[in-house]
């Protein structure tokens, strides 16, 4: 991710848990205390978010007392800067090779406890089959990825190639905001649609070209990235 003093705090994992929000309900007037609690933001940071987002004229904040509020104004722009801002590179990937034909299948069965996300065109093809791929990413929620990935691996027969690989186990960089809004798609756990979008924009190949196709598909639905 790059360092930006103006926008770190925006697009930072916990913070982005404020826009992330919004845009599940972008016409919402908002209070700080929608974003705090258990699992979310502290007060300050909630505060400290909402007043950077301010300033880069994302959101208006209407201060009437006890009956502040602030409402989401750019949605747009706060995309744009975000997939500016956001690179799927600062996610450590570790790739193996399996030569089973039904590895996605298997690996919802081994991980069929929510543990994992699919993404990239993996998990946008359920949705728009738009780039042909044998390629399998997705993110796995773990507390110990040694051991984590050394059972996964032999229960799915993956193996480790001197070069390249098929199946992509991402550790998010993003360790909380990751798994917010995540959907289930054909019997699959897939990352929000937002999210599909921010890894795909700067990936290589054709992530940019998969990202605004997806974004259009879902626009013609009267669907948005949420």
């Amino acid at each position: 991710m790059r360092e930006n003093t103006r926008t770190k705090n925006v697009f930072a994992d916990k913070a982005t848990l404020v826009a992330r929000k919004m845009f599940l309900e972008p016409k919402r007037k908002w209070v700080v205390r929608d974003f705090i609690g258990q699992g979310r933001l502290s007060l300050g940071m909630a505060q400290e978010v909402l007043g950077a987002m301010e300033k880069k004229g994302y959101v208006e904040r209407i201060k009437k007392g006890p009956e502040s509020y602030t409402i989401l104004t750019n949605r747009e722009t706060l995309i744009t800067d975000w997939e500016k801002e956001y690179e799927f590179d600062v996610n450590k990937i570790y790739t193996y090779y399996s030569p089973d034909k039904n590895i996605l299948k298997k690996i919802k069965e081994c991980l069929n406890n929510n543990r994992y996300v699919l993404t990239l065109h993996t998990g946008a093809n359920l949705i728009t089959t738009f780039v042909k791929t044998e390629d399998v990413f997705f993110y796995l929620r773990s507390c110990d990825w040694d051991k984590d990935l050394l059972t996964l691996r032999q229960k799915l027969g993956l193996k480790e190639l001197v070069r390249g690989g098929n199946v992509h186990i991402i550790r998010p960089y993003y360790k909380t905001s990751i798994f917010f809004n995540t959907q289930k798609i054909k019997g699959f756990n897939v990352v929000s649609n937002l999210q599909l979008y921010l890894d795909l924009y700067n990936f290589q190949p054709r992530g940019r070209e998969h990202a605004e196709h997806l974004k259009g598909l879902l626009e013609e639905k009267g669907e948005h990235l949420d």
